[in-house]
C-alpha cells in the first residue's frame, strides 16, 4: 500500500527557463480569464479550464499548524528534495502561519526565507511566533492578487504549498515570480491531487497533473 504522501501530493519542480508558455505580453491579460457560474467553494473565474478556488481565510491557522501535519504531508521529504544551500534566497508564497519557513530558515543561515502572504494577519501570527526572534534571515512580505512584491533577479527557490489554486490571478503572479527569480532559480509547486480521491478536503483545493 502506498503511503499518505505518495498519493496525495502533485510535486512539481519548475526551472524558471522553462516559462516560454506564457505571453510576454505581461499586462495584457483581458482574454485569460473567463467568467461563469460554478461550484459554490469557487469565485466564478476560470483558468486553463479550471475553476479558481477562495482563499483559505486566517481563521483557519490552526489547520496549518496541526499536528498530523508532518504524517499526513512528508514534510521533511520536501525540505530535503529542495536541497537547500547556506546561501540560499527563498521565498515561501502563501507562507500562512510560516509553517515551512521555520523549517527552512535554520537551513539557509547565510542566506534569506522571504515570507510572502496577502493576509497581514497571517504575517503577524510569523511575527509573533517565538521562533521569529532566533532566526534572523527571515523577512515577511505582504503580497497582493497580481504580485508577491519582490525584488527582481534575486531568489535561488520558490515555494508554493497549497495555494497555487486560491490565485485570483494565476498568470500574473506567475510572471511576478518569474522576474523575482535569478536565472537558474527553481519553483517547487506543492498541491494536493486530484486524482487522490480520500484526501478529505474540498475539490477545488486539489489539482491534476
Amino acid at each position: 500500500m502506498k503511503s499518505f504522501h505518495q498519493t496525495t501530493f502533485l510535486f512539481l519542480l519548475i526551472f524558471a527557463i522553462s516559462f516560454s508558455v506564457f505571453s510576454q505580453k505581461d499586462n495584457n491579460s483581458s482574454g485569460d480569464y473567463i467568467y461563469k457560474k460554478g461550484d459554490f467553494n469557487g469565485i466564478g473565474k476560470w483558468y486553463l479550464g479550471r475553476e479558481i478556488a477562495y482563499v483559505m481565510g486566517y481563521e483557519g491557522i490552526n489547520w496549518l499548524e496541526r499536528s498530523t501535519r508532518e504524517k499526513e504531508e512528508n514534510t521533511s521529504k520536501l525540505i530535503k528534495n529542495m536541497n537547500i544551500k547556506s546561501t540560499d534566497i527563498i521565498a515561501d508564497i502563501g507562507a500562512g502561519s510560516g509553517y515551512h519557513v521555520f523549517k527552512m530558515a535554520p537551513l539557509c543561515k547565510s542566506g534569506y526565507v522571504y515570507a510572502v502572504d496577502i493576509q497581514p494577519e497571517m504575517l503577524n501570527a510569523i511575527l509573533k511566533n517565538p521562533k521569529f526572534e532566533k532566526y534572523t534571515n527571515i523577512e515577511l512580505v505582504e503580497g497582493d492578487e497580481k504580485s508577491v512584491n519582490l525584488p527582481k533577479n534575486t531568489f535561488d527557490k520558490v515555494l508554493m504549498v497549497d495555494v497555487y489554486h486560491e490565485f485570483s490571478y494565476p498568470k500574473e503572479m506567475i510572471l511576478s515570480i518569474r522576474k523575482a527569480l535569478k536565472e537558474n532559480g527553481k519553483i517547487y509547486l506543492i498541491e494536493y491531487r486530484m486524482e487522490d480521491k480520500s484526501v478529505p478536503i474540498k475539490k477545488l483545493h486539489k489539482m491534476s497533473e
